[in-house]
């Protein structure tokens, strides 16, 4: 019986490859998670504000709303742009302080 066959050694080579890229994809999603989860908690300490999912989604959604006021007074719109500017204000203040 022969151990080091052709296809032992390609058996091998693919195996090598498979766990290299397995754990380069790991190591890479891995990065990308802590930056995402330190980014997260550098603002919300700069804010005042809990780190979880629920703040920081409202805090986008006043950014959006305050976003849509500011493109309702380039419009022209100035009853649009101030009811979304105080929404999106509310919002906000009401999530930092």
């Amino acid at each position: 019986m022969q151990d080091d066959g052709f296809f032992t050694w390609l058996g091998e080579a693919i195996g090598d490859a498979i766990r290299t890229l397995v754990e380069l994809l790991g190591n890479l999603f891995g990065g990308l998670y802590w930056a995402v989860e330190d980014f997260a908690d550098g603002l919300s300490d700069s804010l005042g504000i809990s780190g979880s999912l629920f703040s920081l989604l409202v805090l986008i959604v006043g950014l959006v709303m305050l976003y849509k006021g500011l493109r309702a007074f380039l419009r022209g719109s100035l009853l649009g742009g101030v009811c979304w500017v105080l929404v999106g204000l509310l919002v906000l203040s009401w999530l930092i302080a």
